[in-house]
């Protein structure tokens, strides 16, 4: 069983938070989900939406149509209407609205859906667009918002304006009442996101009892047995897992989408960790800088002195640490920089996604030096690759890139509890030493007879340590001798070599599917979850996949890679960027090239119909080159 939802309105008119509501809803009476925000970088007034899928077994991904559309405003008809399969809610005060009226409309957009009303001789207005939907068999539900409005409005003895708040939940409830679940959930859930606010809960509960009677239960859902689970954002999954995995000092500097990270540390700077790592009660430190430059340098700075650090940051602010990394680099600090991709170059699209920017995360810096870029796919992936990050920044004493999507920080899942159980997780310092305690005897912290990696003493410590950005000797002073940069240089970049041995596979790169499958996928992030989703559906059409996620791209898992992909006659790689990054990694390390390439780069995330219709057109009609483009 699987069902889709979707939700839109005006940007700041509520549509996060009936998304929440029903998400939180759906979630309370057993179900999982997956939801995916998108909005615009203006703050207020342009379009926005929240789509969702749910269902009884895990799932993974967004859909391309949905089975229920809620919509509040006449936009949101105009811009949706072609992706219904089953039931359309609107305002039955916005009948007469027409396409023209909507002015924040972007005229690219506006001509696409004029040219299909046009070719189908849909009236260019919101009842134009119903009665097309009706010829289609789609259920369409007139919802007289207002009117419950001025009624909660009346019964509450308040303001309309406040009674308007109430418009998100009415939404939420109409979707709510279709599936067929007691509105208890719907009660609890409100109560929930609204806390202690007796006053409002009041108000919603009021707004849920009247839109909840509109309509009549259609799907026929059972509540689930109860589990232990949460519903939880990328965001919030890199902020838990970093402070599981003993986070002490975080800069930032806000920029979309990787400022809900630090603001969820802000809100929780005083943690208790209890599991075998136990760090008792600790606080964090968490620093808004004036900009990436002093964000990066705070880092750093927080580093040399012991404390795991780290950093959040998107495009334009990465571009902006690429000194401060360097110079991490060459001076041996293990710092973590958590890196947002979003859509590209400049400040391309700030707030949808893509994966453009790999390759810069890679080569980022002058130079070369060691540094470790792994990429998480799924929000379970994400807590725990927060933790390794910070395990292996400090373990091989360099720059760990961590690379987290807009597609993953803006969605939101149901995972099992024990999903985040980190408390097999080891804690690994790396090579940290105590002072001399000789004051005679100078501390070499670049020591060479310990391999690539030299005994750390954090700064404080009671010796002294130099450290500098000009290539330096054991000791840390300055040397431009030639034989001293040879060795030195190797000793840095023998780190990667070791780090390539003794990082597990597990860790390098994940693999699903029918491992005899003449069919092999390679991608990296967020279309993991869609991948997966439709496996099994494939399956069933005589088409085996197996599926390889790349989990860490420096140093790269050339061998294992290999294994896997040899004597192979498809190789498809799947990703979000124009030049197929993935692909070309994999041609240099492993000499082998992608047969077939599916991409997309419109900064909306790949979906389950549009993969699904791209696999069987190379399977089919081995069509070499498929770019997509769903998506609002």
């Amino acid at each position: 069983m699987k069902i889709t939802w979707m939700i839109g309105g005006e940007q700041g008119s509520g549509v996060d938070t009936a998304s929440v509501l029903f998400g939180k809803a759906v979630s309370s009476a057993g179900y999982y989900v997956f939801g995916n925000r998108e909005y615009y970088s203006t703050i207020k007034g342009r379009h926005s939406y929240f789509e969702l899928s749910m269902s009884d077994k895990k799932v993974n991904s967004i859909p391309e149509n949905y089975d229920i559309i809620t919509t509040f405003d006449a936009e949101t008809v105009f811009q949706h209407f072609k992706q219904a399969k089953k039931y359309f809610i609107y305002s039955e005060t916005k009948k007469k609205k027409t396409i023209d009226s909507v002015l924040g409309m972007e005229p690219e957009t506006k001509k696409e859906i004029l040219d299909f009303m046009a070719a189908n001789k849909i009236e260019p207005t919101v009842e134009g667009v119903v009665k097309y939907l009706n010829t289609k068999n789609i259920n369409t539900i007139a919802v007289d918002y207002e009117k419950i409005i001025r009624e909660v409005a009346e019964e509450q003895n308040i303001n309309i304006a406040i009674a308007e708040k109430s418009m998100n939940t009415i939404a939420a409830s109409v979707s709510f009442a279709l599936l067929g679940l007691d509105r208890n959930f719907l009660i609890q859930a409100i109560a929930n996101i609204f806390l202690k606010k007796q006053d409002v809960i009041q108000l919603n509960n009021l707004a849920a009892e009247k839109a909840f009677g509109l309509v009549k239960p259609v799907f026929g859902l059972n509540p689930l047995e109860k589990q232990e689970r949460i519903q939880i954002d990328g965001n919030t999954a890199a902020a838990l897992g970093k402070i599981a995995g003993g986070i002490a000092f975080q800069s930032y500097y806000p920029i979309t989408p990787a400022s809900d990270e630090s603001v969820y540390l802000e809100a929780n700077q005083t943690v208790d960790t209890k599991n075998e790592n136990n760090y008792g009660t600790r606080s964090i430190v968490v620093v808004q800088a004036e900009d990436e430059i002093s964000a990066i340098g705070m880092a750093i700075g927080s580093a040399l002195t012991g404390a795991r650090s780290a950093t959040a940051t998107s495009g334009p602010g990465f571009a902006l640490m690429g000194e401060g990394l360097s110079w991490a680099g060459q001076t041996e600090t293990p710092i973590v920089v958590t890196y947002y991709l979003r859509g590209a170059p400049s400040t391309g699209l700030p707030t949808r996604s893509g994966q453009a920017d790999l390759k810069f995360a890679v080569n980022i810096g002058h130079g070369e030096f060691p540094k470790i870029v792994l990429a998480s796919g799924d929000h379970k992936e994400v807590f725990h690759d927060a933790i390794l990050a910070f395990n292996l920044a400090e373990k091989y004493q360099t720059p760990v890139i961590h690379i987290i999507e807009k597609a993953i920080a803006n969605t939101y899942s149901t995972l099992d509890i024990k999903d985040l159980d980190y408390s097999q997780t080891e804690i690994d310092r790396g090579k940290l030493a105590d002072p001399d305690p000789d004051p005679e005897k100078q501390y070499k912290r670049y020591a060479l007879d310990a391999g690539p990696v030299s005994p750390r003493v954090p700064l404080g410590r009671n010796s002294i340590a130099w450290y500098s950005g000009d290539e330096h000797n054991e000791v840390g002073h300055v040397s431009e001798n030639s034989t001293n940069r040879t060795i030195m240089y190797d000793k840095r970049m023998k780190k990667l070599e070791l780090a390539e041995k003794e990082i597990h596979d597990d860790e390098k790169f994940n693999v699903f599917g029918d491992s005899n499958s003449e069919n092999v996928i390679i991608t990296f992030g967020s279309p993991k979850g869609a991948l997966i989703d439709i496996i099994d559906d494939l399956s069933k059409e005589k088409i085996k996949l197996q599926i390889v996620q790349i989990r860490i791209f420096t140093p790269f898992p050339a061998k294992g890679l290999a294994e896997l992909l040899q004597n192979k006659k498809r190789v498809i790689d799947v990703e979000n960027n124009y030049t197929a990054q993935l692909g070309s990694f994999v041609s240099e390390y492993l000499h082998i090239s992608p047969t077939h390439y599916i991409l997309k780069w419109n900064g909306r995330q790949m979906n389950t119909e549009e993969l699904k219709d791209a696999i069987k057109r190379i399977i089919n009609n081995d069509e070499k080159r498929i770019v997509l483009s769903d998506g609002v």
